[in-house]
């Protein structure tokens, strides 16, 4: 009797202390920033997903960029092709919730989005050159829901970049540093583009060339 007793004590002294150490456990995330990780880290897969949704509205405006530019049969088709393909390869790459926590997929896809904007500027910049594609209202709409879209991708790279930059702070501080470590968590990859500055530089355009 006396053993059931003592075991029965030991069993609840074994589970009060169980339960004080996770509570005690879960307190020390808490005040080490788990709670912060977890909204910065949902605040940053918002702000990607809008990017996502403004690339593919900018991508889902090619094709018909692309057959009115061809109505001008004197365009040149070497500016047409690059745009082509360059949406092509920003299309073709799988994006998913691990890119954001993979620096080189992350990488490639940034890098193809930007040729395909770079591809984009030389084409309105070519345009200048036809004066029947630029009396073109089909043209000329698209031209404007092109740029608004560009800014909208302005805005939308911007929010994620803060955004990251708030979550890679938190990893990177003391003490919020050693949850992350225990935890796993990784800063995440910024928007940057090496040779950006390069793809965005407009063409030099020969107006003397027919």
């Amino acid at each position: 009797m006396v053993y059931r007793y003592t075991a029965h004590k030991w069993n609840l002294f074994a589970r009060f202390t169980a339960y004080a150490a996770a509570l005690g456990f879960a307190l020390v995330l808490s005040g080490c920033g788990y709670n912060e990780f977890q909204r910065l880290d949902e605040q940053s897969k918002a702000a990607w997903s809008e990017v996502l949704n403004q690339y593919q509205r900018r991508a889902d405006l090619v094709p018909n960029i692309v057959a009115t530019v061809k109505g001008e049969a004197a365009f040149e088709q070497d500016t047409l092709t690059k745009v082509v393909e360059a949406r092509a390869k920003a299309t073709s790459m799988q994006v998913t919730p691990e890119t954001l926590n993979n620096p080189e997929a992350f990488s490639k896809f940034q890098k193809a989005q930007g040729e395909l904007g770079g591809a984009l500027s030389r084409l309105l910049v070519v345009s200048e050159q036809y004066p029947n594609l630029k009396a073109n209202q089909g043209f000329s709409d698209l031209r404007v829901q092109l740029e608004g879209t560009e800014n909208r991708i302005t805005v939308a790279r911007n929010r994620y970049i803060q955004s990251v930059q708030d979550y890679n702070i938190l990893a990177r501080s003391f003490p919020s540093n050693l949850t992350a470590s225990v935890l796993g968590y990784q800063p995440k990859p910024t928007l940057a583009v090496a040779n950006e500055a390069a793809i965005t530089v407009p063409p030099t355009v020969d107006f003397e060339k027919k």
